[in-house]
């Protein structure tokens, strides 16, 4: 880690990196299915066949993370059914006691998330994280992914920040090689973002074990 002295505005995902992915992998890969076979009567596994074909056809534009596109193309209610499954959102280990300790260091600290509006804010609201930033700002207010050209350029049009001293915190490879060829100095992934799969083997990107591990009194004292 950098000093924390060198760093002024600190940006987070939220999915994976502030909260355990679990409940999205679970949402998308095991409910959605369920409840798409039930709806439109095929069997499971025909509906997962079905379902991972769309989700190919999005992957990695806007649409894979709009709940809109997804209650259109499923006809599913989708913001619903997040609510029905809102207990297994769960703030990793660490990430408030950080958020509180940059806090007391006077820093900026952004969310920026590719999710949906709605899906902000049902997280938010169950977590109670989001008073800690100083903006949250969903990608779609954007209308591009992270992982896009162009995307932390345009966030500059809504929140400046002086790309050399920032940070972002992403489980996202591909959102972390945007944000570096866009001149994001301070680039770390998440060793493991679902807490109910093996840890991710290191990539280009040093990965975060444990938030406890770099609280500013320490990273600084270094």
């Amino acid at each position: 880690m950098p000093p924390w002295s060198t760093i002024d505005t600190i940006m987070f995902d939220m999915d994976g990196t502030l909260l355990d992915l679990h409940f999205d992998n679970y949402f998308w890969l095991n409910l959605v299915p369920t409840m798409y076979s039930r709806a439109h009567g095929v069997s499971e596994e025909n509906a997962r066949e079905i379902i991972r074909g769309k989700y190919a056809e999005v992957h990695g534009t806007l649409n894979w993370y709009c709940i809109d596109y997804w209650e259109d193309e499923l006809q599913l209610d989708i913001a619903e059914l997040k609510t029905t499954i809102k207990h297994k959102i769960c703030v990793r280990p660490n990430v408030e006691k950080l958020l509180q300790e940059l806090q007391r260091n006077n820093k900026r600290l952004l969310l920026i998330t590719n999710a949906h509006p709605s899906s902000l804010k049902i997280k938010m609201d169950h977590t109670g994280i989001g008073d800690y930033f100083h903006k949250r700002i969903s990608s779609h207010s954007l209308k591009l992914a992270k992982e896009n050209h162009g995307f932390w350029e345009s966030l500059q049009e809504i929140q400046s920040y002086e790309p050399e001293r920032s940070l972002l915190f992403d489980d996202s490879v591909p959102v972390l090689r945007q944000a570096k060829r866009e001149g994001i100095r301070h680039l770390y992934g998440i060793k493991q973002p679902d807490s109910q799969r093996p840890p991710l083997t290191p990539n280009e990107f040093p990965l975060i074990e444990d938030f406890n591990n770099i609280m500013p009194s320490q990273s600084d004292s270094e």
